[in-house]
């Protein structure tokens, strides 16, 4: 079939291009920002989304394959940044938003249907993520330089020392790394996300794993 102007501005794309947008715009603004703060993947979330929602769906309506278009779903959800390493839980998020992208250009259903659906993917990652599902652990590598603390006799010593140090409610811990040159070890810690308002400011533990010194 071939493209033109009244095929791509008609109202079954303005419709499906809205609920996309205000998809997108759900996932990432009063889901995604909110717990994470991190704006650094805002963009390519959006731009992700919006790209691969204009590809499927124009490609879908010049009769491509399904085989192609989920080939591109497939590049898309599996692209990694060479630049900057991608947790699991943001290459979680941009495989949800690759999804609502690709619902919204193919699906075919009604517009209460198409909504109803997006709703309910938006609501269920929404659970998921949230304290409701599973209390969130925050997971943090820290430089340990009492060495002989390591030993699992003095277990119970270490954890309490990481206690009073830190100041953080730490449950677990394992020992990643032992540097006897340095007399140093590099832990990985577990503990809880804290949140509390102090003078009306919400403090949100991060969940990125960087080495700190104790």
């Amino acid at each position: 079939m071939e493209l033109n102007l009244t095929n791509i501005f008609s109202a079954d794309f303005g419709l499906r291009t809205f609920l996309d947008l205000t998809g997108i715009l759900i996932l990432v603004r009063f889901i995604y920002y909110p717990a994470y703060k991190n704006s650094d993947f805002v963009f390519s979330f959006f731009m992700f989304n919006f790209i691969v929602f204009m590809l499927t769906y124009f490609l879908h309506n010049v009769e491509v394959s399904m085989g192609l278009t989920f080939g591109l779903f497939a590049i898309f959800s599996m692209l990694r940044y060479r630049t900057e390493s991608i947790s699991i839980k943001e290459m979680t998020y941009l495989f949800v938003s690759i999804a609502i992208a690709m619902l919204c250009a193919i699906i075919k259903t009604s517009p209460a249907g198409l909504t109803i659906i997006v709703t309910g993917v938006l609501v269920l990652t929404w659970f998921v993520d949230s304290n409701l599902f599973l209390k969130k652990e925050v997971r943090r590598t820290v430089l340990f330089e009492k060495i002989e603390l390591i030993k699992p006799e003095n277990h119970k010593l270490l954890m309490r020392d990481l206690r009073e140090r830190t100041g953080l409610d730490i449950h677990r811990f394992y020992v990643q790394k032992i540097d006897f040159l340095r007399d140093t070890a590099a832990l990985k810690v577990f503990y809880y996300e804290n949140r509390c308002l102090e003078n009306g400011i919400e403090y949100i533990e991060e969940y990125e794993g960087e080495i700190s010194e104790v």
